[in-house]
């Protein structure tokens, strides 16, 4: 087995990169732009560009290294190709070959939320932890589900797609996704900032943020802690639908921890025992006790998820 393996996460604006001992030590990372122009045509090449040079750089010899992984902003089946990465410009690309014939090293690619997942489990919140469920609450509801220390990627690469979970059949107004009813659109930042909305359209209680001009999930999160009644009933309900959520996926998967990560985690515990209060009132007998944590790797997961992808 080699010494070394590289761990690459792709975002929207920039590819994270980190250059690993097997064993998990993280002995660098960097950052490069990602270049999405011409259908984002230069995204990989300049990854394998970069790895290349980290190699030449530190005087690694490429037998030494055991491979790169790369986690991408879309649907990756078991081959590791994706169908399409909208927010990267891309249409069917095999990542793996491409990558492979790039740099000369073996490769593997997943799902970003799926390879954080992964590095929540090997490295962060879960350490230890063999079956893992992670949901990741940014601008929308990211997840990965971890199964005997693997990822569940699924036949269409869509596993572990929790944010389009339909949890609401009732709801009028449609997700990004084209459903109506998708956890992101109660969950995600976007959705938090929407059922504030609604909760302010409907409520005659005194609220912060309703001189607000721009309501934003953190204000609704900050608001919330300081017991604003408005914020409550929002979070009240955001937490009945993703601890309501949690539940089901627990009854199927019956994770050891579920972690909680992206940027509205950084509410911490309050956002735990909100989601908690719920989650325990639902979820089946032998799940209640399941630990909800605060991922702990926040922007490296990714990175150390993709280098234990290729371990």
């Amino acid at each position: 087995m080699g010494t070394y393996c590289f761990g690459i996460d792709v975002g929207g604006t920039t590819v994270k990169c980190g250059l690993f001992r097997t064993d998990g030590t993280l002995l660098e990372k960097w950052e490069i732009p990602t270049r999405k122009e011409n259908n984002g045509d230069q995204i990989l090449p300049d990854v394998a560009a970069t790895v290349n040079a980290k190699i030449e750089e530190k005087g690694i010899s490429k037998d030494d290294v055991e491979g790169v992984g790369i986690g991408v902003p879309g649907p990756v089946n078991a081959a590791g190709e994706v169908p399409c990465a909208v927010n990267l410009y891309w249409g069917y690309k095999n990542v793996v070959k491409e990558l492979e014939d790039l740099t000369g090293l073996h490769a593997k690619a997943g799902n970003d939320a799926n390879v954080a997942a992964l590095g929540e489990a090997w490295k962060g919140a879960a350490a230890g932890s063999s079956d893992v469920i992670m949901v990741t609450l940014g601008t929308g509801v990211g997840g990965g589900i971890i199964v005997d220390g693997k990822i569940v990627t699924g036949h269409h690469g869509a596993g572990g797609e929790i944010g389009h979970a339909n949890v609401d059949h009732h709801e009028k107004e449609a997700c990004n996704c084209g459903n109506k009813g998708c956890l992101e659109q109660f969950a995600s930042a976007t959705g938090i900032v929407r059922m504030a909305k609604r909760e302010l359209a409907v409520s005659d209680a005194d609220s912060v943020l309703r001189n607000k001009e721009n309501i934003s999930a953190k204000s609704v999160l900050d608001a919330f802690k300081a017991n604003d009644p408005v914020a409550v009933a929002t979070m009240e309900k955001v937490g009945e639908q993703l601890g309501g959520s949690l539940a089901i996926f627990t009854s199927i998967v019956d994770p050891e921890t579920i972690v909680i990560g992206g940027g509205v985690s950084r509410a911490g515990q309050p956002l735990i025992d909100c989601i908690q209060k719920y989650y325990k009132e639902y979820a089946f007998t032998a799940c209640k006790d399941t630990p909800i944590v605060i991922a702990t790797l926040g922007n490296d997961a990714g990175i150390y998820g993709a280098a234990k992808m290729v371990l």
